[in-house]
């Protein structure tokens, strides 16, 4: 949970991808992260016992680190343990946890407000997650190039700081809006509502928004969409399920990338997918390259099923 990642630090801006706009140098400002604590830094000096200058306490210390060391007694250091998921210096659990609810609380009301904009306009929202340089944006410049010739489709993008992945969407011929979170580690409600009003009618169409690269933090903040997709680059490892299970267990389709580098790494498909099925038994996998466009057929059609189930379950109602 992002409680004190310092998203207040700087000012988030949202930018139309636009050459020379006007708009794009306008800042916005987001309520949402208001309770956001900064990362508290503290002096070594005010850490626990003063050092003791004596050689034997020294070498005392250091034989019994090592002989834990060896025998795994203190092999791992758990600050995500207990209901608050976090462990904070000179902060309570309780505490941990009010922030918590007061941060999701505030951002879930935002997000809730978007999800009806959205099925009133008829409109599809995917939240695209990754950590960075997983290929999220090729994968959406392959990506609605094709969707654009059969229905309106825009893009938020989701980045500290450039316009660069909003250029290329917009060069795809793609209306695309770019948010500079500044120093927070994801997008949120807020931003997506301020964002969203900035584009072109889409009514009937597909809105992709692309996350911040970031596995931890974007899991936890809803923003509107239909469903979360979680884009896992075979460059990375098949452990990833396991090692930031948060978002495998919050998405709804995990997209294996850059299959066509199978044949140089030592990636094991079989072991990745298990992993995420046993964080989310109900996640579905697709595998595609985006560089070279193998397995896009099956994610168009992964596409088309969440717009006809999403209508369908509009029309069950208003029934």
């Amino acid at each position: 949970m992002c409680t004190v990642c310092g998203c207040t630090e700087g000012t988030p801006s949202t930018k139309r991808a636009k050459a020379h706009d006007a708009e794009s140098h306008e800042r916005y400002d987001a309520h949402v992260q208001d309770d956001c604590d900064r990362h508290r830094a503290y002096p070594h000096g005010d850490q626990g016992p003063q050092r003791s200058n004596h050689a034997g306490d020294s070498h005392s210390r250091h034989r019994r680190s090592a002989h834990h060391q060896a025998h795994g007694g203190q092999a791992l250091l758990s600050g995500g343990a207990g209901p608050a998921g976090l462990k904070l210096a000179g902060m309570s659990r309780e505490r941990v946890i009010q922030i918590g609810r007061d941060i999701l609380g505030k951002n879930n009301g935002i997000a809730a407000d978007n999800r009806a904009l959205f099925v009133a306009d008829d409109l599809l929202v995917f939240n695209l997650l990754s950590s960075p340089g997983a290929g999220k944006t090729t994968l959406l410049v392959r990506g609605v190039s094709e969707l654009k010739r059969s229905r309106p489709v825009g893009v938020i993008e989701g980045d500290q700081q450039t316009s660069n992945d909003a250029e290329r969407i917009r060069a795809a011929g793609v209306p695309a809006i770019q948010v500079n979170t500044g120093k927070g580690c994801h997008l949120d409600a807020a931003m997506i509502g301020e964002a969203y009003r900035r584009l072109p009618l889409l009514t009937g169409g597909i809105l992709f928004i692309e996350n911040v690269g970031n596995l931890i933090c974007p899991a936890a903040f809803d923003l509107g969409e239909a469903c979360k997709i979680v884009v896992l680059s075979i460059t990375e490892g098949e452990d990833k399920p396991l090692k930031y299970p948060d978002m495998f267990a919050a998405s709804s389709l995990m997209v294996i990338n850059k299959i066509d580098l199978a044949p140089l790494l030592d990636f094991d498909l079989g072991k990745a997918i298990e992993y995420a099925r046993r964080v989310n038994p109900k996640i579905d996998v697709l595998v595609v390259s985006a560089r070279t466009g193998e397995g896009f057929g099956a994610l168009y059609a992964w596409i088309d099923r969440q717009a006809r189930q999403q209508r369908r379950a509009l029309v069950d109602t208003r029934r």
